[in-house]
C-alpha cells in the first residue's frame, strides 16, 4: 500500500501530518508528502484516516 499527495492542490493545514507522521511530512515548499515507500503495518488506518480527514481531498491510497 503506497500513499500519494497531489501537492497542486495541498493548502498546507498539516492535518495529515498531525494524523499520520509516519507517513506524511512537509516538503521545503511546505506542502504535504508521503513517505515514497510503503506505508508500515502498523499506519495503516491512520494513513487511511488522513485521507478521509484531508480538508482538500489531495490525498489517495493505492492498495
Amino acid at each position: 500500500m503506497k500513499a500519494f499527495v497531489d501537492k497542486t492542490g495541498c493548502i498546507s493545514c498539516g492535518l495529515c501530518i498531525s494524523i499520520c507522521p509516519a507517513v506524511f511530512t512537509f516538503d521545503s515548499d511546505r506542502k504535504a508528502q508521503a513517505d515514497p515507500c510503503d506505508v508500515p503495518e502498523g499506519s495503516i488506518k491512520s494513513a487511511i484516516s488522513a485521507r478521509k480527514a484531508c480538508p482538500a481531498s489531495v490525498i489517495d491510497i493505492e492498495y
